[in-house]
């Protein structure tokens, strides 16, 4: 019964037609116009830690790997990323730490990567409220600092970044995704 509504279409139409809803992957836009800021397909996470009067939160776009090879292939090598999904990923330190051996200051900051397969830049960067790493301006970095990369026998589907337990006043933020960690130190004064 439905078939045959279609008979009047000529049959290179309904190629056309089911080739565009059944063929098409997903595509990462190429612009922040193309991926305008309601038209999120990650969800939003927040990651935190405290310690006595210091308190750390990361708010990032969560996505899922959804069977892809993520880095070197959906996320090139050597190319900045906004580290998530969605918004560039921020994160909030209300006093002065100790992050891989550098004091970084109390504010809020985008968090961007270079991945690379042996090891990534970590980049503090003070432009704020961003779409993606379209916007990103190295001249507003703060820090910079590289880490290497830890390989995982397992994918991780959903690209998480959380702290470890505290071991005395230090923790460990992890960021996590397909086969990849990444493991920031961080020390609280």
């Amino acid at each position: 019964m439905i078939l045959s509504s279609f008979k009047y279409i000529p049959l290179f139409m309904l190629i056309i037609l089911l080739a565009s809803t059944i063929g098409c992957g997903p595509q990462k836009p190429d612009s922040p116009q193309d991926a305008p800021v309601g038209n999120r397909k990650s969800p939003i996470a927040i990651s935190t830690i405290d310690h006595e009067n210091t308190y750390i939160k990361v708010v990032y776009g969560q996505p899922y790997r959804k069977g892809r090879t993520i880095f070197g292939e959906w996320e090139p090598y050597g190319e900045v990323w906004r580290t998530g999904a969605n918004e560039a990923t921020e994160i909030t330190i209300t006093e002065p730490v100790l992050m891989n051996m550098e004091v970084v200051d109390a504010g809020t900051y985008s968090i961007f990567t270079i991945p690379n397969k042996d090891n990534w830049t970590i980049i503090l960067n003070n432009g704020l409220g961003q779409w993606g790493a379209f916007d990103y301006n190295d001249q507003l970095d703060a820090h910079r600092f590289n880490i290497p990369v830890k390989t995982l026998d397992t994918p991780v589907e959903a690209f998480t970044i959380e702290f470890t337990d505290l071991q005395g006043s230090a923790t460990v933020m992890s960021l996590t995704w397909d086969v990849i960690r990444i493991e920031i130190p961080i020390r609280f004064y």
